[in-house]
């Protein structure tokens, strides 16, 4: 059993934005769509998509590298760190991705961290009018850190017991 612990979203939201390359139009349509709530929130993104943000709708966006070059570990990162509270992902399912893995990384942390998470147009669109997104709001997150040092322990006090036996 996972201990649980609150974790608290402010008003103004980290938003992570990404979009693989055929998705990239969606979420420009999407993000021109919902710009005044965009707006007010803290925006990221990686490198390619977050620079097609800032030139067609002037949003106010921190870039990482693009995607396929750390961009996606570079958000996942801050999501571990607490420092991303909502991820916006078009990725496109029909492609294959020379960085899968690291897609995959991704989306484990969102699902670790219990983050809101759109992969679709449709999900984005019920994640951003939620009036969720203009109030604080309190995520719980399992402590999957607590559960890895019992295993920890445990996996050392039964090597401990085998190396007696051996003795």
């Amino acid at each position: 059993m996972y201990r649980r612990k609150q974790v608290k979203m402010n008003k103004r939201k980290n938003i992570a934005l990404i979009a693989h390359d055929h998705r990239k139009r969606d979420l420009l349509e999407w993000a021109r769509f919902n710009m005044g709530t965009l707006s007010r929130h803290n925006l990221y993104a990686t490198g390619t998509t977050g620079k097609m943000l800032k030139d067609e709708l002037g949003l106010d966006v921190h870039l990482f590298k693009s995607g396929p070059l750390g961009g996606d570990q570079q958000i996942g990162a801050k999501i571990a760190d607490g420092e991303i509270d909502f991820l916006i992902f078009f990725w496109d399912p029909l492609s294959p991705l020379p960085h899968d893995v690291d897609v995959k990384a991704l989306l484990r942390l969102a699902v670790v961290y219990n983050i809101p998470v759109a992969t679709t147009r449709s999900t984005a669109d019920f994640l951003i009018s939620s009036p969720l997104m203009s109030e604080e709001y309190e995520r719980i997150v399992l402590d999957y850190e607590e559960k890895l040092r019992e295993e920890i322990i445990k996996a050392i006090s039964q090597e401990s017991e085998t190396n007696e036996d051996k003795q």
